[in-house]
């Protein structure tokens, strides 16, 4: 399967003899080629892998480094430090080493990479879970950067740890990618307070210049890698020109109905507006009104029950 440009493959062999760009060694940190992957590497490779490997050594659990692969026919041996000295592994090792590997492989420019099960030799570790654990790393590795690698490729020795990652590898990429990149969308909108004709209060609205059309509650999209508190500031900096003071959380909405485009859940916030509210370029225009008001205008999406619930709220004080 493909995520973006990167192929992502599963095969049966001898990791040793794949003609790739690079091939991961799961190492221990101080990384003494000794038994298992790492064994096989220095025999098959030259004791020269190793001794340029102990010049970089040791390195931090999670963390990984490069060396020549000596008689080898890939170009690269990444060291990726799975373990300590005493060989006992988990899934936070497996998950930061692989994520390392990976960064590692960028640096190097590489457009080809072989990974053997990380920390399932000695480390003891469940293929299911390590296979898991690295096809959300490869996943996670394609979408937040820019990279050079066009082949990843699980390469396993036997046929149980090969059964075991086209069952949670393969599968696994196909529920993210055609499952939850799907939908629903994560999305923030704000009740901003602003005071209007002395001590009243106003909210903010905006009027859309996006299908679909209308008033509503300034808001948007949460951008991955963003925290919801984050991005209901960024929004309402872009479309309101308001900072946010007392931001926090109302109510959550997740109606499958309540966006006409796509199913969208969305986290509503209340915060005080500091600043003179101005319309964004992505609004075609925004006014305060007060709270009496809310009633008397339509709304798009289903901010009108919101802003009911609103003023039900600063009526009785209870949340909905």
């Amino acid at each position: 399967m493909k995520i973006k440009n990167t192929e992502i493959k599963i095969i049966q062999g001898d990791i040793t003899e794949l003609k790739v760009d690079a091939i991961v060694n799961a190492a221990n940190n101080k990384l003494v080629m000794g038994g298992g992957v790492a064994g096989v590497i220095r025999r098959k490779g030259g004791k020269d892998i190793e001794d340029e490997a102990a010049k970089l050594g040791p390195i931090k659990i999670g963390e990984a480094v490069a060396t020549a692969a000596g008689n080898l026919p890939a170009k690269y041996v990444i060291h990726a430090a799975t373990m300590g000295m005493d060989f006992k592994t988990d899934e936070v090792k497996i998950r930061n080493s692989c994520r390392a590997a990976l960064l590692v492989a960028d640096e190097l420019k590489v457009n080809s990479i072989a990974f053997p099960a990380l920390g399932c030799g000695v480390g003891g570790f469940s293929l299911v879970a390590a296979a898991k654990i690295m096809a959300q790393e490869a996943f996670r590795h394609l979408k937040e950067n820019k990279t050079s690698i066009q082949e990843i490729i699980f390469c396993l020795y036997d046929r149980e740890a090969l059964d075991a990652f086209n069952k949670n590898v393969i599968s696994y990429l196909e529920y993210i990618i055609h499952k939850l990149q799907s939908g629903p969308f994560t999305t923030v909108d704000a009740i901003i307070e602003v005071p209007v004709s002395g001590v009243q209060t106003g909210i903010v609205i905006i009027q859309r210049s996006n299908p679909p059309f209308g008033w509503a509650l300034p808001g948007g999209f949460v951008d991955y890698g963003e925290c919801l508190e984050d991005a209901v500031k960024r929004e309402m900096k872009e479309e309101t020109d308001l900072e946010l003071q007392d931001l926090r959380q109302f109510h959550t909405y997740s109606n499958p109905d309540r966006d006409p485009r796509f199913h969208t859940i969305g986290t509503v916030f209340l915060a005080r507006g500091i600043g003179t509210p101005k319309a964004g370029d992505d609004a075609a225009g925004l006014k305060v009104i007060k709270l009496d008001e809310i009633k008397g205008l339509d709304f798009a999406f289903d901010h009108k029950n919101i802003l009911e619930d609103y003023l039900k709220y600063k009526e009785n004080g209870i949340l909905p």
